[in-house]
C-alpha cells in the first residue's frame, strides 16, 4: 500500500532540483511529494526551520547539508544558497531544497528559482503548509472566521537589512485587514506594535505569539498590543515565532484542539465578550 501511494508520483532526475515545502513543523503535515522527494534525493540542502523528523525520511546515503538562516546568528548569504544549488545539479545530484513551511511565502524559494533559471537548471515548485496557517491552526487559532474578518494580511517584521521593512504601509494595513500575522516579527514587535496602535488599531486588541509551532516544543502566549513587548520580554520567549493581531485569537478558548486533548476545558461561545470592530 505505501509503494502504490507513490507509484505515480515524478521522478527526482539527476541534475535538477526540487524546492519543497516541509510545512510547519510535524512530520505529518509533508505533503506526498515532499516524501517523494526525501526519498529520492542524493543531497537535501535544508533550512533551520526543517523537522530533523522529516530530515529522517531521506533516503539511506542522502547528504544533508545545512543552509539555515537565524537572526543575530553567522548564517550563509542567499546569493551562496542559490548558486550550492546550481553546483550540485550541474554534479548530476538529485538535489533536494527543503524549506521550513511553503518556499514562496517568505521563504525565498522565488530567489532560489530564479537562479536555477538563470543557470539552465530543471527544477520543480512543492508548496508546503505555510506557519502563518498551520502554525496557527496548531494553536487553535484559525486565520479566518466568518463571524470577524473577511481579509487577513501577510508580512514580514524585517527586510533583508534586519529592520522593520519601510515600504509596508502600516496605516492601511491597521484600517483595512481585521486580522494581522506576522512573520519574523519578534525582534522589532515594539516597534511593530507601536505602529498598529498610532494607525488607529485598539492597544487592548488581542495577540498571539505561537514558538516553534507544529512541533512538541509549542508554546502560546496570548496577550495585547499595549502588553505585547513587555510580555514577551516577561515570558522570555524567543523566535521562531509566527504573530497574529486581531480578534480571531479570542477563538483559541474554544478551538485549542491540543490543549483539549490534555485536558483543557474548552469555551463554547467564545466572542461572546466581542466588542473590537472589523476595520474593513
Amino acid at each position: 500500500m505505501t509503494e502504490a501511494l507513490f507509484s505515480g508520483l515524478p521522478e527526482l532526475a539527476p541534475g535538477s532540483v526540487w524546492l519543497v515545502g516541509a510545512g510547519p513543523g510535524d512530520p505529518g503535515l509533508l505533503t506526498l511529494h515532499a516524501v517523494n522527494a526525501l526519498r529520492q534525493a542524493d543531497v537535501i540542502v535544508h533550512d533551520a526551520l526543517v523537522n530533523s523528523d522529516c530530515l529522517a525520511m531521506a533516503k539511506a546515503g542522502a547528504v544533508l547539508e545545512f543552509a539555515g538562516k537565524r537572526g543575530g546568528k553567522p548564517s550563509p548569504k542567499q546569493r551562496d544558497i542559490s548558486l550550492r544549488l546550481v553546483e550540485l545539479a550541474r554534479q548530476g545530484k538529485r538535489v533536494l531544497r527543503l524549506k521550513g513551511g511553503d518556499p514562496f511565502v517568505f521563504g525565498r524559494g522565488g530567489e532560489e528559482a530564479l537562479t536555477l533559471v538563470e543557470h539552465g537548471i530543471p527544477f520543480r515548485i512543492v508548496p508546503g503548509i505555510t506557519a502563518g496557517i498551520g502554525g496557527l491552526a496548531y494553536a487553535g487559532i484559525p486565520v479566518t472566521h466568518r463571524e470577524v474578518n473577511h481579509a487577513v494580511t501577510f508580512l514580514t517584521g524585517h527586510d533583508s537589512s534586519g529592520v522593520v521593512p519601510d515600504r509596508i504601509n502600516w496605516e492601511g494595513i491597521a484600517k483595512g485587514s481585521p486580522v494581522i500575522v506576522m512573520y519574523m516579527a519578534m525582534k522589532h514587535i515594539g516597534q511593530i506594535t507601536a505602529n498598529l496602535i498610532s494607525a488607529g488599531r485598539s492597544p487592548e486588541e488581542p495577540v498571539a505569539f505561537v514558538c516553534n509551532a507544529a512541533t512538541p516544543e509549542q508554546s502560546v502566549l496570548e496577550t495585547t498590543l499595549a502588553r505585547a513587548e513587555a510580555d514577551v520580554a516577561a515570558a522570555g520567549l524567543e523566535p521562531p515565532a509566527i504573530v497574529v493581531v486581531g480578534e480571531v485569537v479570542r477563538l483559541r478558548s474554544a478551538l485549542d484542539w491540543l490543549g483539549a486533548l490534555e485536558g483543557r476545558v474548552v469555551d463554547a461561545d467564545p466572542l461572546s465578550s466581542r466588542t473590537f470592530k472589523d476595520p474593513a
